[in-house]
């Protein structure tokens, strides 16, 4: 029998002062114009402080989360956490994060040091060229239906530290409202207080991003050691399963889907289907084929309206010209990893830059 070891003595790791100043640096990366930012930076010593006191003496409590809708192509909900409680987010990821990071398979993904949606894709690439399937699956409101007793149960086989899952229970039950209007899966086996389970991440949640790789770990697992799957990638609720052999994915995709009920999720059936890889494949905002990849069309389309959108702003001195710059910028060395030449140029040649006027001053 194999003993799982397990960690202890991680809180004062979480609370120690040095460790929530990293955490504030990696929660106000790329935001300190942000407002609730600056106020906290503003009196930042104070600020680290008053919360080390309140982690320390086990008074802390999760604030409200503001919530607001993205398309994304489809409609996502966005949950925020106040500051504080993403710095304290970020103090927890930084202690536990790396005990599990060692136990994940090389082919997740997603929020993953030097992983991403690019190399993921570049992954899906190489087994379009070795293999002649693929069997395509994603999960069903994944974020939403996330079970807080399988997460936590998950959590706790590598973390013995009381006060740690203290911290944990905090963070999963400050979230639970926020999918509070998801209607209840039922799964075979289900009594009457099944519908009643915790459940649910808040999308936007660094702790979301990575209990999700926590939460799926067993499902890459299974795929990789019993279905001895080895062309296998993964992105959060997004993940390709490749082979030579069709009967060979649609058994896997049966059991598949009896693994994901085990973890009460549900996959797209429909849309889970095996086909071969020379048709290309949709993955990631892209159609990935052995010997080139396309971008979606509505990526291209969903460009051209921000990129008008921002064009008026400039017109009318919104915005600075600048800020136009960093999103064609952005855009382009994104839609670079794929054959977009003649897209670029069509997208970009369509577009008559305005003459900027000043920006308005909040003083004018």
């Amino acid at each position: 029998m194999t003993t799982i070891k397990t960690f202890k003595h991680l809180y004062p790791q979480i609370t120690a002062f040095e460790n929530l100043y990293r955490a504030f640096r990696g929660a106000a990366r790329g935001k300190r114009s942000h407002p609730d930012v600056a106020a906290f930076e503003y009196d930042l010593e104070q600020n680290l402080v008053r919360l080390q006191m309140e982690l320390q003496a086990q008074s802390y409590r999760p604030g409200a989360y503001h919530n607001f809708q993205i398309q994304d192509p489809k409609p996502r909900l966005i949950s925020a956490a106040p500051f504080r409680d993403r710095v304290v987010h970020h103090a927890l990821c930084q202690i536990i994060e790396p005990i599990f990071e060692r136990r994940f398979i090389s082919d997740s993904y997603a929020c993953r040091k030097r992983k991403g949606t690019h190399a993921a894709v570049n992954r899906a690439q190489q087994f379009a060229r070795r293999y002649r399937y693929v069997l395509k699956c994603d999960i069903e409101h994944f974020f939403p239906r996330i079970d807080h007793a399988i997460l936590r149960a998950e959590i706790a086989r590598r973390i013995a530290d009381g006060d740690a899952m203290n911290m944990v229970d905090l963070i999963l039950a400050s979230g639970q409202s926020v999918h509070r209007d998801e209607p209840p899966v039922w799964f075979e086996g289900d009594d009457l207080f099944a519908a009643l389970r915790p459940r649910g991440l808040p999308i936007g949640n660094l702790t979301s991003q990575f209990w999700a790789n926590v939460y799926l770990n067993p499902l890459d697992q299974f795929i990789k050691r019993e279905l001895k799957c080895h062309g296998y990638v993964r992105y959060v609720d997004d993940f390709l399963l490749f082979s030579d052999d069709k009967a060979t994915l649609h058994e896997w995709r049966a059991r598949v889907i009896a693994f994901a009920a085990a973890l009460r999720q549900r996959l797209h059936e429909n849309e889970s289907v095996v086909f071969p890889t020379r048709t290309g494949i949709p993955f990631l905002g892209w159609r990935v084929y052995p010997d080139h990849r396309r971008l979606k069309r509505r990526n291209g389309v969903r460009f051209a309206r921000r990129l008008a959108l921002l064009c008026g702003q400039l017109e009318r001195g919104e915005i600075p010209l600048e800020r136009v710059a960093v999103s064609v910028n952005g855009w382009l060395a994104h839609v670079r990893h794929g054959d977009t030449w003649g897209l670029r140029r069509a997208l970009l040649s369509r577009v008559v830059m305005p003459r900027p006027i000043p920006v308005k001053s909040e003083t004018s």
